[in-house]
């Protein structure tokens, strides 16, 4: 019992350090409608900066209590600072743009401060002081417990009050809870959204410089931080009701406790554990435990716009042509390098447009993509492995298992739109990852499955490439068709006007499952071939940085072309490879050239070279 009541406070002090990073996403989300996917990279410079505070300058000299605590509250304002000036910078320009173009650019800032944190401290761990009269421990029902994690446990709740008192008896705080509920209207009496918003990112990026900060007597400060708790923090915002303190509270608690007491209970499916009660949240009430439906959650205007007609045979021969002779004439004559990037480009040009079909046409927006991409390679893999079975079979029943997959998952997903049906896929996707990592006997766990070579006959890089070529190619070209097909019209039609194909007789629900697993299916024949590719598949292959990638290509392609997914997926993997070549920081200058495309090419690289159509 006593165990189990120190267990129970772990899991209080681990809710109140997330609650901490939880409360300022949801304060900028409320207001601003950005999914911050920065906000863990904010988290991370204050732990940073804490740490350099309390080791370097006059407060390490002073030491003690005050250069602690001092060092804890200069690097959150430092943090909120920084915030404010991304706000501006940044963010400030991309608030009339769709909720998915700001979450790219969001992801690009991540890229920043990975490689400028990178940059400025090493890629060593690092190791803060303890706290100033919080060290050692108290006994607790005849058990030691730290004197640290109980102060942490305190920090939660006297935040939440605060942070109450200046929503509530502050001006500040009335405009803002007034944003969150009709942001239009609070500019319609005059209010300055402008200053509104930097004052809100403000205060959410110290809140999230704090919880960094707080972390240094805990845990060392690493350059995976910001991911690791950017996931958490999702959860805890989106099973609370997005827009809800309250709420996030609530969650962070139940969160906190899920993994005190999930180690323990069930210890072999402790990661998929909080995925779970997420998709069942998000099943059972839609808008999380608090949360109610905001405004501006809809899919925005350019994924409902409509496509372009269709070239003409001229035009579709002038650019397929000599596109096609060089794929097939030129890969003799380069190297095995070459070639290998060549195949990812083909793999990645089907991933691409797989998730696009869900995006553009389908209105559909997904942060968990890759699960089917996963699901494929891993069908493929197991096919190998526990059958024996030649690469030719693989390849034929790996689009039939993700494409079950999409089925399972879509007949939830597509239940919902905006930003709730995108964490939704998230959910489910983690859960997808969770059991490929845990289930070692089967999946091998974090040391994947090895030995996934091709037949005999494309073995050899440029047999193999060809074989990439054709198989992506049909897929992509059989995507397109669909788009083009009366199936394709009707998911747009569901689409654009829910009610108007509703009472013409189409079933929205049916297309939409029926496009997100026809989706799924093609992403899984791309995880196929790339397996095969690698000879080897891993969890990383279903992970959340994959969806990110194939997200990132759609969006720099152009979510409203066909020819997106084929110029973002080239782009993206192109620049990515050529830059790891040429510097360590790839990062950086890779989230520079997005944030770049964001700001000055809202509509894609394809919108950008596309002729501008006159205007009705």
């Amino acid at each position: 019992m006593e165990a189990l009541a120190l267990q129970a406070l772990n899991g209080l002090a681990s809710a109140s350090s997330l609650f901490l990073v939880s409360a300022g996403l949801t304060i900028i989300f409320g207001v601003s409608r950005i999914v911050n996917f920065a906000h863990g990279s904010f988290y991370m410079l204050g732990a940073y900066l804490a740490w350099t505070l309390t080791s370097q300058g006059p407060l390490a000299e002073w030491g003690g209590f005050w250069g602690f605590w001092g060092a804890v509250l200069l690097a959150a304002l430092a943090v909120g600072v920084i915030g404010a000036a991304a706000e501006v910078l940044v963010l400030r320009r991309v608030y009339q743009a769709p909720e998915l173009f700001q979450l790219l650019a969001t992801f690009a800032l991540v890229l920043v401060v990975q490689d400028l944190a990178l940059l400025l401290w090493g890629a060593e761990d690092k190791f803060g002081p303890r706290a100033p009269l919080l060290r050692g421990a108290v006994e607790i029902l005849g058990l030691r417990f730290p004197r640290y994690e109980l102060f942490m446990i305190v920090v939660g709740p006297v935040v939440l009050g605060l942070l109450w008192l200046l929503l509530h008896r502050t001006r500040f705080g009335i405009l803002l809870r007034a944003a969150t509920q009709d942001r239009e209207m609070v500019a319609a009496l005059g209010v300055d959204q402008r200053r509104l918003f930097t004052g809100v990112f403000f205060l959410g990026a110290a809140l999230a410089g704090l919880a960094g900060a707080l972390q240094l007597p805990r845990e060392a400060v690493t350059l995976h931080m910001d991911m690791a708790i950017i996931v958490e923090a999702f959860v805890v915002v989106v099973v609370g009701g997005l827009g809800s303190l309250p709420g996030a509270f609530l969650a962070a608690l139940l969160i906190g406790e899920l993994h005190a007491f999930g180690i323990l209970a069930f210890p072999r499916i402790t990661l998929v554990l909080v995925f779970l009660v997420m998709a069942a949240v998000l099943v059972l009430r839609p808008y999380g435990l608090l949360g109610r439906r905001p405004s501006g959650l809809q899919p925005a205007a350019p994924m409902a716009a409509p496509l372009p007609p269709p070239s003409g045979r001229r035009q579709r021969v002038l650019v397929t042509l000599p596109a096609a002779v060089v794929l097939l004439l030129l890969p003799p004559f380069l190297g095995d390098y070459a070639r290998i990037l060549l195949t990812d480009f083909a793999v990645f040009i089907l991933f691409a447009a797989s998730l696009h079909f869900i995006m553009g046409p389908g209105g559909m927006a997904s942060f968990g993509h890759a699960a089917y991409f996963g699901a494929g390679a891993y069908a493929a893999a197991l096919l190998t492995r526990h059958m024996g079975a030649p690469m030719e079979v693989g390849l034929a029943l790996a689009p039939f298992a993700a494409g079950l997959v999409g089925l399972l998952f879509g007949w939830l997903c597509v239940r919902f739109s905006g930003v709730y049906a995108a964490m939704l896929t998230l959910a489910l996707a983690q859960i997808a990852w969770s059991i490929a990592f845990q289930w070692v006997e089967v999946t091998g766990g974090d040391n994947g499955i090895l030995g996934v070579w091709p037949s005999d006959w494309a073995r050899d890089r440029l047999s193999f490439w060809y074989l990439a070529l054709l198989l992506c190619s049909l897929g992509t070209w059989l995507l397109r068709r669909a788009i083009r097909a009366p199936f394709g019209l009707a998911l747009r039609a569901q689409r654009d006007s829910p009610l108007r194909a509703e009472a013409v007789g189409l079933d929205g629900f049916r297309l939409r499952w029926l496009g997100f697993a026809l989706a799924a299916a093609m992403a899984g024949l791309a995880g196929a071939v790339f397996a095969y590719g690698k000879g080897s598949v891993f969890p990383s292959f279903l992970g959340i940085p994959r969806s990110v990638d194939a997200l990132v290509m759609v969006l720099l392609g152009g979510v409203q072309t066909l020819s997106g997914p084929i110029l973002g997926a080239v782009a993206y993997i192109g620049l990515q490879d050529q830059l790891a070549r040429v510097t360590d920081l790839w990062r950086l200058l890779l989230g520079l050239v997005i944030l770049a495309l964001v700001l000055f090419f809202p509509r894609g690289l394809a919108g950008a070279i596309a002729r501008p159509e006159p205007r009705a």
